[in-house]
């Protein structure tokens, strides 16, 4: 499997698990003015017909994956993926806009967490760090905090902003944004799955008008 979809521009610490993959998302429009796209709601329930289906295998990986450093992945703290998972079979999935709901609606069915950021919110350098001692971020409008020691992060210039648990407040994206920083948090105990799933997003953005470019 070619490697497109690896992180080129963006700084990642030593790991032994992360297969992290992204790219950039040029959007057409501003995000909320993107047309509804009937294929992906239709996809918003876990008996729908998609590409991948990383099952109880990804969901181990992606808990171990955040787990390696000391970070307990359960209760409020368990992946995204499963958040997703979990409200989508009591049909309380969130319709966002398209753009959301279809970075949503690939973490669902693949198991993997995936982040997406306003990318014209981060100031460069980037880099997937492990969050450090005292470090912390709201995760919503209300100030919400997530402890983030020993969780794998990316961090921008003024400190971490997004993970595969909840990402920032600070960098997520509104009603006026044109770019998206994609990042699928995949493991290397499950080959050929993170650039599969970033292949498969990358793929559905596109058909949103979108262009998707390597981070």
């Amino acid at each position: 499997m070619t490697e497109r979809w690896a992180l080129q521009h963006i700084a990642v610490a030593d790991h032994p698990l992360l297969d992290a993959r992204g790219f950039y998302v040029d959007l057409p429009c501003p995000i909320d003015e993107l047309v509804v796209n009937d294929r992906v709601a239709a996809q918003f329930t876990p008996a729908a017909e998609a590409s991948l289906n990383g099952g109880e295998l990804v969901q181990k990986a992606a808990r171990d994956l955040l787990r390696w450093a000391g970070y307990k992945p359960t209760g409020r703290g368990k992946p995204a993926s499963e958040f997703l998972k979990n409200m989508a079979e009591t049909g309380a999935m969130p319709t966002i806009n398209p753009a959301i709901d279809t970075c949503n609606s690939v973490s669902m069915h693949s198991g993997w967490p995936i982040s997406a950021v306003d990318a014209s919110k981060t100031t460069k350098p980037l880099e997937i760090r492990l969050g450090r001692a005292g470090e912390r971020y709201a995760f919503n409008a209300t100030g919400h905090e997530i402890d983030l020691e020993n969780l794998l992060c990316l961090c921008d210039a003024d400190g971490p902003c997004a993970n595969g648990v909840k990402d920032a407040q600070r960098t997520k994206t509104d009603a006026a944004t044109r770019q998206m920083l994609v990042i699928v948090w995949a493991s290397r105990t499950c080959p050929g799955l993170g650039e599969a799933t970033a292949q498969w997003l990358a793929e559905q953005l596109a058909g949103l008008g979108a262009t998707v470019t390597p981070a």
